[in-house]
């Protein structure tokens, strides 16, 4: 980045939209007042860890290399570490290390090196054990983008093989069946999944659009049966329809046509789902 560009900070959290992420950036400017903060999303499901890291992952790569703060922290105050990964791209992340950053580092060119914030020069004067993204990753974020710390000042190393990384849900592919799970829910109401264009070949071949397939949402919940169809965009389908599709990050997902299937079937995260032939 040259001297006459502004640095960029990226920014997710679960804090809603009640002032917590305010103060937060608040700090950031505080030290860094060139900062340019891009909000990634403050308003995931709370403590949900996978969701803020799909969201990072998926968001990450169309940014400037910066620094980028992540806080979906359930294990605030406790023995979790913070810190900060430097990436292959150069970006660095700065969060709990609760497999919050993990996929999002790798999605930015691996993870080159890590390191727990413990220099509370970079904090602020007073800390508390419950605001850690007001108190420690924010100021952290904000030395780094301003220049005033190096990424080898917010502590001692940490080997990167010790770092928590988050189980990955899979899909499995035979003839005419895909065994997957639901992995994010987004604000359309649109259901992801695990897997992607590989699995939907070595399953089905190739699929012409308008192709009916039946998706099969199983889990401890009333089983739920969707009569639906591949399609390559939405508009393959009637509003109001369902469609199986590939989504912008090559996954496998569900949506209805201009609708909420989400709510509309009763589904979440985490459900098993068998996708076979309508």
């Amino acid at each position: 980045m040259s001297s006459t560009e502004r640095p960029v900070i990226g920014f997710l959290t679960d804090f809603g939209l009640d002032g917590a992420a305010a103060t937060c950036r608040a700090v950031m400017l505080s030290i860094c007042r060139d900062a340019q903060i891009v909000d990634i999303g403050h308003t995931i499901r709370k403590y949900a860890i996978r969701d803020g890291a799909f969201l990072m992952r998926f968001s990450l790569p169309y940014f400037p290399v910066g620094v980028h703060v992540g806080v979906v922290d359930p294990g605030v105050g406790t023995v979790r570490r913070p810190i900060a990964i430097l990436t292959g791209r150069g970006d660095v992340l700065i969060g709990p290390d609760n497999g919050l950053l993990v996929p999002p580092a790798e999605a930015l060119g691996g993870i080159r090196a890590a390191r727990e914030l413990a220099n509370r020069d970079l904090w602020l004067p007073v800390t508390t054990s419950t605001f850690h993204g007001r108190d420690i990753f924010a100021p952290v974020a904000a030395h780094l983008s301003a220049g005033k710390a190096t990424f080898d000042e917010v502590g001692p190393e940490v080997e990167v093989e010790t770092l928590v990384r988050l189980p990955e849900p899979t899909a499995t592919a035979a003839d005419g069946t895909i065994e997957t799970v639901v992995t994010y829910v987004d604000s359309f109401g649109n259901v992801r999944l695990a897997g992607g264009s590989s699995e939907l070949g070595a399953s089905f071949g190739e699929l012409s659009d308008g192709a009916p397939l039946l998706v099969e949402f199983g889990g401890p919940e009333a089983a739920v049966r969707e009569e639906t169809r591949y399609g390559r965009t939405f508009g393959v389908v009637p509003t109001g329809a369902s469609l199986v599709y590939i989504d912008s990050l090559g996954n496998l997902a569900i949506a209805d046509n201009q609708g909420n299937l989400a709510a509309r079937l009763g589904v979440g995260h985490d459900r098993p789902v068998r996708i076979t032939r309508g």
